[in-house]
This record gives C-alpha cells, sequence and structure tokens, in this order.
C-alpha cells in the first residue's frame, strides 16, 4: 500500500512539473534596437487628425498600451500626474493595440490624457516594434532614431523615461 501511495504521489508531481513548464509565458521579444529608425513615422489620430513624426524635432515618446491592461492603466495614471506630458520639447503619442477610437475617446477623458491616441485595431502599428508585452514605451530623439525602450509592467515605468 506504501509503494502504491509513493507511485500515485510520483505521479501527481510528475504531471504537475509538467503543466507549470507547458504554461510559460510567452518571451517578449523587441523589434526595434537602439538608433534603429523608427519603423513608422506616420499616423492617424482618433480624431481624425494626421501625425507625421518628421515634421516635428521634439524628443518623442511612442507608448504601445491597451485599455483593459492593469500595466497600461497604472503607467499612464504616472504619466498624467507627472510633469513629462507637459514638456514643450516632447511629443507623446498613445497606440492603442486592438482598441478602437471609440474606447481609446473614453480612456483619454477617464486618465485625462492630453497627447493624441491612435487605434491599432488589428496590431499592424505594434507589430513592427514587438510580439508582446504591454506597455511598451519607445522613446525616440528628434530624429526619429530609438533611444530605448520600456516594458512598462513594474511599478515606475514613468521614472525610467530619461533622454
Amino acid at each position: 500500500m506504501k509503494a502504491l501511495k509513493t507511485a500515485a504521489l510520483s505521479l501527481f508531481i510528475l504531471v504537475m512539473a509538467g503543466c507549470a513548464n507547458h504554461n510559460k509565458s510567452p518571451e517578449y521579444l523587441t523589434y526595434v534596437e537602439i538608433g534603429d529608425k523608427v519603423p513608422i513615422s506616420r499616423f492617424v489620430d482618433t480624431q481624425g487628425n494626421s501625425i507625421d513624426l518628421t515634421q516635428s524635432k521634439n524628443n518623442k515618446l511612442l507608448i504601445l498600451f491597451a485599455t483593459w491592461c492593469h500595466d497600461s492603466q497604472r503607467t499612464m495614471q504616472q504619466l498624467a500626474n507627472s510633469n513629462l506630458h507637459l514638456s514643450p520639447n516632447i511629443d507623446i503619442i498613445g497606440i492603442g493595440r486592438e482598441e478602437n477610437a471609440d474606447a481609446l475617446t473614453t480612456f483619454a477623458t477617464k486618465y485625462e490624457l492630453n497627447f493624441p491616441l491612435v487605434a491599432d485595431e488589428d496590431r499592424t502599428i505594434y507589430s513592427m516594434f514587438a510580439n508582446s508585452g504591454i506597455p511598451r514605451l519607445i522613446l525616440l530623439d528628434p530624429d526619429n532614431k530609438v533611444v530605448k525602450t520600456i516594458i512598462g509592467e513594474k511599478e515606475n515605468t514613468i521614472d525610467e523615461v530619461v533622454w
């Protein structure tokens, strides 16, 4: 009987170990590197305005996010509470992964965002930058080259936004 219990316990441990290894989180890949030219420079925001990054000599912050994501919500709240979004030398654009204009407009009102939001309903824009993981913050210099990329899954993401 003791041998049967030991065998059953061993089998249970093996099965559980197999499940744990099977459900690994995906590897976060970033498709742009420091020094790369941004892969897309023209957007249309939720208000129908055209945005061309090449027309500005400011630093730029692209935030790829989702309205339902807790980390995205926290990062946007941190941004709204910081002075970063008030700087005349930084252009900020939020890109809503798998979001439509209505959802982004509601989100912007709730979080009191004062920068343009772009709907990326089919992940076309997001897929130029990464495979998974949100929010993603992409810092660009005045020439639209990548300075830094950040995955915002930590408490103080906005503190890392430094050119």
